[in-house]
Parts: C-alpha cells; structure tokens; sequence
C-alpha cells in the first residue's frame, strides 16, 4: 500500500482538527496520530518579537520535505504523513508548521514526527526574519537543531 503523504507550504492559516479528520477519514489501519505544531513566540532569547516573516525556496522546499517524508516511510511503519509549513508574515500566538505521522501503533508515529520536525528545523529551505523594536533581523541557525537531526543519521 502506498503511504498517503500530503506536503502544503502556504500562507494561510491551518486547521489542526481538520487536518487529522482529513487524514484519518475512513481509515481503519491508523491506530495512532501524532502532531506537532509550531507557534510563533512573543519573545526570543528574552527580546519582544512582534512578528515572523518566513521565506522559502518554492518547488525545492516541498522537494526536501518530500525527501525526508520518503524517509520517514522507510525508517518507521507510518501509514500517512501530512506536513503544512506556513510562509509569509505571522505574529505571536500563529500557527507556523503542523507535522502529522500516522501508524498503526503509536511509537512509530511519535519517531516519524520527530524525525521530520528536526530535518525541517535543522535543513529545510526557509528563511525568518524576526521584527523586534530595535528592528528587523534574520534568524541564525542554531547548533542545537543541527544537532537534533544529527542524531538520526544520515539519509
């Protein structure tokens, strides 16, 4: 069986209920869900953020994420994965990123969203800008995320 896999990168806001009702409708080998969402702070390292403006590279960012969907599928018996990134302007309090792994069973749904959620922070082609008082900065990468998706090897 092919494992249903759907990959949105978009500006609008997501529903999380909705989306798990879409994945799982009228299915009866998903015994688990497991769901990550990823909220836009209000503040950073201590400093206020007024908002979050995210960029991506289009076609190579669902390009990666589909990678490392084709990954997840190989590592673990998931039987449906779904993964939204927003992209554009957000403020604290919006949602950013929902990552969906199903299964039979619930270990392999929480690794597969784990899995991913550190491949996207660590390597997925998007860009954040963070708008403070002070002014606008882009976000660096951090050492801990990178080291996060380390610990799963490589692809």
């Amino acid at each position: 069986m092919t494992v249903p896999v759907t990959i949105r990168i978009q500006e609008a806001d997501f529903d999380i209920a909705a989306e798990i009702a879409a994945m799982t409708k009228g299915r009866t080998d998903i015994g688990a869900v497991v769901s990550f969402s990823g909220i836009c702070r209000g503040a950073d390292d201590g400093d206020d953020v007024a908002a979050l403006t995210l960029e991506h590279y289009p076609g190579m960012a669902e390009d990666e994420i589909g990678r490392h969907a084709a990954e997840a599928i190989k590592r673990w018996p998931v039987t449906g994965l779904t993964i939204v990134h927003r992209v554009g302007r957000m403020l604290p309090g919006d949602n950013i990123v929902l990552v969906l792994a199903a299964s039979a069973h619930r270990q392999a749904a929480f690794s597969a969203a784990e899995f991913l959620m550190d491949y996207l922070k660590a390597n997925a082609p998007f860009w954040k800008r963070e708008e403070r008082a002070d002014g606008t900065r882009w976000v660096e990468a951090h050492d801990r995320d990178d080291a996060a998706a380390a610990r799963w090897g490589k692809d």
